[in-house]
């Protein structure tokens, strides 16, 4: 047995040993890049959000007390009621013919959706009070100051 040297190498040439520590190094690589790229995705996706919250609650303040109290208390903000009732500017006699409109045609005896009708509701009722709160400041504008 000692002149038979085929059992006494090793069963991978030296050059292929070193092949799955390579691998293994690239793989390794590979990962952290990889984790990397998603950091950096998920850091700039909370600025983004950071962003985005400090932009809405700066419109919420210039909104003013009332009519943030009135969206809370709705669940509805002024752009969505709008947008429900199809108007653009606050305008009781466009409010009132659509939400007349959408209301007849959300009705469920005509095939309509209950859920969509409370939401044609919910819009005008925060439109209605939104010109309620406008009317209110332009009265508190007009009169003259107390001394």
């Amino acid at each position: 047995m000692p002149g038979n040297t085929e059992q006494m190498r090793s069963p991978c040439a030296p050059a292929t040993c070193r092949q799955p520590k390579v691998e293994a190094k690239y793989l390794a690589q590979i990962i952290v890049m990889g984790v990397q790229v998603v950091g950096r995705a998920f850091a700039r996706a909370l600025q983004q959000e950071f962003a985005a919250s400090r932009a809405a609650a700066d419109a919420r303040g210039r909104a003013g007390h009332q009519s943030a109290a009135a969206s809370n208390l709705s669940g509805l903000s002024l752009q969505e009621a709008q947008q429900i009732l199809n108007v653009s500017k606050l305008s009781p006699e466009e409010i009132q013919k659509n939400y007349e409109h959408l209301f007849k045609v959300n009705d469920k005896s005509v095939g309509g959706s209950f859920y969509l009708q409370s939401k044609v509701v919910r819009a005008k009722e925060r439109l209605e009070e939104e010109l309620r709160i406008q009317a209110q400041e332009d009265r508190e504008r007009e009169q003259p100051p107390k001394t």
